[in-house]
């Protein structure tokens, strides 16, 4: 599993285009839309990305020992974390995936190991089957269409990230860690009250620590 790591020089190519903020006077469902395609853009110029963003996930973040890594399964074009979960568990972490229970709920998370069978749920996304154990993460690997320096971030509108991080957040530390493609990180958001902040952001390129840490620029 070590293996991931050995990627060799980050060679990325980012086209002028690519760099961009979110239009403004776009709706929310249109706000998305854009950003569905942007990320579909970004997937095609980010060579190796889940190698680099893994690198930079055990090199970068301040892990504690062990961390119960609540990772995704990446759809529709989502940057893959499963590198970096592969690393992590190789180093002595445990790892979870998401389960979708309802609309309007926080979703849960059970254990996962390679190779353990999934099932498809809600949002054809593969989840752990209800015989995996649920588990609570005290890290969160969280995809999404867009996000900003200051941490926020533009999720495809169900409101499970937020509901979830809330709950986690409730007296005990569990840090949020976005993962994309370079291009996905730009111009600001305005973020709502119940928007969950990420603590970090990570991409092929480089580890952003957010406002809610204390800025980077």
């Amino acid at each position: 599993m070590s293996s991931f790591f050995f990627v060799g020089p980050v060679n990325v190519t980012t086209s002028a285009a690519m760099i961009a903020s979110v239009p403004c006077g776009l709706s929310k469902p249109d706000m998305r839309l854009w950003a569905y395609r942007h990320r579909a853009a970004a997937r095609r110029h980010a060579r190796d990305a889940g190698a680099h963003i893994a690198r930079h996930i055990v090199e970068q973040l301040p892990l504690r020992a062990p961390e119960t890594i609540g990772g995704y399964w990446p759809v529709r074009g989502e940057a893959d974390p499963l590198p970096a979960m592969l690393a992590l568990l190789a180093r002595g972490h445990r790892l979870a995936l998401p389960v979708v229970v309802g609309a309007g709920t926080a979703l849960i998370f059970r254990r996962w190991q390679p190779g353990a069978p999934l099932v498809v749920g809600p949002f054809g996304i593969p989840a752990p089957g209800i015989g995996a154990a649920p588990v609570t993460p005290t890290l969160l690997l969280v995809p999404g269409l867009w996000f900003d320096r200051a941490g926020g971030r533009l999720g495809y509108g169900g409101g499970f990230y937020d509901r979830t991080l809330a709950g986690l957040r409730a007296g005990r530390a569990v840090t949020a860690v976005g993962v994309a493609y370079g291009a996905q990180v730009g111009g600001g958001l305005d973020r709502e009250a119940h928007d969950a902040p990420m603590d970090w952001i990570v991409t092929q390129q480089r580890v952003i620590r957010t406002c809610a840490k204390g800025c980077e620029h």
